[in-house]
């Protein structure tokens, strides 16, 4: 069970803490909560001496009561170890299992300048000249982190991803076409292997800050782990980390300038086909996670708007998993319905009356929020998008899901469910014409409710 810090507690917690390990007698500090981090918090420091001298500093902690003692440790050593290499990454200040007022186990480090947003890095005029050669420096980082040594990363999972992304897949029970699909090509494709080294796990914007010179700060080594370095750069190519750019590497490139990058950190250049499968499980990855992270909130361990909200975005990686395995057909799909059909109720429908509250929270709500209410802004972002997934599948009504049900039958199949099934003992192939025409129909019909423009 979550235990919540008070504010307070947590401050001066983290003032004990940066103060005995930067040797400065701090007389207070103040925290505030960052957006971001999928499983653990983050917060901004700033503290002060007597003489009114300002101190900045990041806290990462795990949640209270849910930590996880051996991943920080590993996190904090994966850390130092990539900063002996070169690697540009903050300076751990402090680290411990807990402490009082943190509660739980946690690392301090120094504030790194730089930008995360990605589409500030994609648009913004000042990164105008460093964008075009980003991608390069992409897989030059990666390059220095996959030559860092590894003595002391003894604790790092060592795991087959395929095997472990496969195993979380069953777990959740839920049987989909695509994975199936994704998951008999990938064992059937597989490239021969390379020395195991540290691989970060989540190198992406979002998790890189850069400025005007390039990457100041490779952030959030949680997921970090021995394995294929290949890893690292399929899944800076999955298409959910190009946050709607068209640029395959992150929005901003191309992969021939990210193995450029890569070649002149190692020497070494990893083929075409290796990049395309890491991609490939990077993408069916995500699409796993996605809906790992959406049953938090379904199966009621962590009630979550954000995390429910995910839940609806797992067809987003089913068609680019489809897309990537050149499985994607042309067709007319299923459009939405203009008006639904006519109730007993009394207007406003209901989808005028999700209209209208949609147009409420983005036209006045939103708008008067303080320019500081960042986390109030995300959440009213997610409550918008949901009101719009909801309004477009009243409109659409029952037609798409009577469209697939018809395909599934000519399969032979009553359900998804059940077509998952026959995919995965081998007695349909995920290239026969029928079953892709009822993957794709599926697919197409989930998203056009739940992000219409991901199909252009």
């Amino acid at each position: 069970m979550a235990v919540t810090t008070p504010p307070a507690a947590l401050a001066e917690g983290v003032r004990a803490v940066l103060a005995a390990a930067t040797g400065t007698e701090l007389t207070g500090a103040d925290v505030r909560r960052l957006t971001g981090g999928a499983s653990r918090e983050i917060y901004a420091v700033r503290a002060t001496d007597r003489a009114g001298r300002e101190t900045t500093a990041v806290l990462r902690r795990d949640p209270p009561g849910r930590g996880e003692i051996d991943r920080m440790r590993a996190e904090v050593a994966c850390l130092r170890a990539a900063a002996a290499a070169g690697v540009p990454v903050p300076e751990v200040l402090a680290s411990g299992d807990t402490a009082p007022g943190i509660d739980a186990p946690y690392l301090v480090m120094n504030t790194v300048p730089g930008e995360s947003i990605p589409r500030k890095l994609q648009r913004d005029p000042g990164f105008a000249t460093v964008r075009a050669r980003l991608a390069e420096e992409f897989g030059y980082v990666l390059g220095q982190v996959h030559r860092t040594p590894v003595t002391s990363l003894t604790a790092l999972d060592d795991r087959d991803p395929l095997d472990a992304i496969e195993k979380t897949y069953r777990d959740l029970a839920e049987p989909r076409p695509v994975v199936e699909i994704g998951l008999r090509w990938l064992r059937d494709h597989r490239p021969p292997g390379r020395a195991a080294c540290l691989v970060h796990g989540d190198f992406r914007l979002g998790n890189l800050l850069i400025d005007a010179d390039g990457i100041r700060g490779v952030l959030d080594w949680e997921l970090a782990h021995l394995g294929n370095p290949v890893e690292d750069l399929g899944w800076l190519c999955v298409r959910a980390w190009r946050f709607g750019a068209a640029a395959p590497v992150g929005g901003l490139g191309t992969r021939d300038q990210l193995l450029d990058g890569y070649q002149r950190a190692t020497g070494e250049r990893p083929t075409a086909a290796e990049l395309h499968w890491w991609e490939v499980f990077g993408t069916l990855k995500w699409l796993v996670l996605s809906r790992f992270q959406a049953e938090r909130h379904l199966g009621g361990a962590e009630h979550s708007l954000e995390l429910a909200a995910l839940g609806r975005r797992v067809c987003e990686s089913e068609y680019d998993l489809l897309d990537v395995l050149g499985l994607l057909e042309a067709g007319p799909g299923d459009q939405a319905r203009e008006t639904p059909e006519r109730t007993v109720h009394d207007r406003p429908e209901l989808t005028e009356i999700l209209d209208l509250v949609t147009e409420t929270l983005t036209g006045e709500i939103g708008p008067a929020l303080p320019e500081d209410a960042t986390a109030q802004r995300y959440l009213l972002r997610i409550c918008v998008s949901l009101l719009q997934i909801g309004a477009r599948e009243l409109r659409a009504g029952a037609e798409p899901t009577d469209r697939v049900h018809d395909l599934l039958r000519a399969l032979g199949c009553p359900s998804e469910v059940a077509l998952a099934e026959r995919l995965r003992s081998g007695a349909l192939a995920g290239r026969d014409r029928r079953v892709r025409a009822a993957v794709n129909a599926a697919v197409v019909a989930r998203l056009r409710i739940s992000n219409p423009r991901r199909l252009g």
